[in-house]
């Protein structure tokens, strides 16, 4: 039995715990930036001519089957060489899926960079957000930034958690190739509109239950559960399926208003208002929202832990 909880959670913890100390690490090969290598040399390939959705959607499916399968024989193999290189490969694999600690790092420099210039806070943010940047205002800085920290919290830690709780570490992984996917080519312009479509579906449908769970952590560790009304109201109003509830979730804890028009790639788009109080948002908000993530993820943590060590209690003890 303790050879099946260590297998489970060593690789988790210890991945964990490193994203908590280094981030991302720039100066190494990442594997999803190997994902967005194989994506964009299919679409280069592949995103053109006639039946672009059916080429978009087989090209995704070959890749997200390859991820999966690479990866559970790579475990596999280093389990039947070393249990502990497979501790050491799993937890490399958690480390590099999940991405809290930089999207912290770049919200909080985002804040700090509009503090000393308007023009410094859109080059910032600009790192973090798909709109265009250049035409926001400080307070519209704030709030993209508050933005992504909430959708990404989602897409960048609870979703991989989730998949990982599921399907391991090839689950992990093969979520990262899913949402890769959809972040180069799930797009509704011109160019991606047929080819990405297949690709844009799947992500909504891996983040379906990770978003609506993200929102409910959150809401749990503010300690504010008469918001699950308000999240009820207003997720359903992006235009995502899922990202609209991590980010109701934050704008009720912040008592704040998120949405309203961007621009995506010379296109104006209007999103919806995320909440009703149009207030000015200050440093204070950001280190709520950031304590709040940090919470949440560690609420995650102990809840996927807890709930293995039940199933293989009770599998033992069957």
């Amino acid at each position: 039995m303790i050879t099946h909880i260590a297998y489970f959670t060593l690789p988790l913890l210890i991945g964990w715990i490193g994203d908590k100390i280094l981030g991302d690490p720039a100066q190494l090969p990442h594997p999803v930036v190997g994902f967005g290598k194989l994506i964009a040399w299919g679409e280069r390939r592949f995103n053109k001519g006639v039946h672009r959705v059916c080429k978009g959607g087989a090209w995704s499916v070959f890749l997200i089957l390859l991820v999966f399968t690479a990866s559970v024989l790579l475990l596999y193999s280093a389990a039947q060489l070393s249990i502990w290189l497979y501790m050491m490969t799993g937890s490399l694999f958690v480390f590099y899926c999940l991405a809290g600690t930089t999207l912290i790092r770049e919200v909080r420099m985002a804040f700090q960079a509009v503090d000393r210039s308007p023009d410094e806070g859109r080059r910032q943010v600009g790192r973090i957000v798909g709109r265009d940047t250049s035409g926001l205002s400080a307070q519209e800085v704030r709030t993209a930034a508050l933005e992504t920290l909430a959708e990404n919290l989602s897409d960048g830690v609870i979703a991989p958690l989730f998949w990982y709780s599921v399907l391991g570490v090839p689950g992990m992984l093969t979520y990262k190739m899913i949402n890769t996917l959809d972040s180069m080519i799930g797009y509704k312009n011109e160019r991606y509109q047929q080819f990405g479509r297949i690709a844009a579906r799947m992500d909504d449908v891996a983040n379906y239950i990770p978003a609506r769970l993200t929102a409910g952590l959150m809401i749990t560790v503010s300690r504010r559960r008469s918001l699950m009304a308000f999240v009820r109201n207003y997720g359903n109003q992006h235009a995502s399926p899922n990202a609209g509830y991590p980010e109701a979730a934050l704008a009720g804890i912040l008592n704040c208003r998120f949405g309203g028009p961007h621009n995506y790639f010379g296109e104006s788009v209007y999103k919806p208002y995320i909440g009703y109080n149009e207030r000015k948002l200050t440093n204070a908000d950001m280190k709520k929202a950031i304590r709040i993530n940090q919470q949440t993820e560690v609420a995650m943590i102990i809840g996927i832990v807890i709930i293995r060590l039940f199933i293989i209690c009770a599998i033992f003890a069957g």
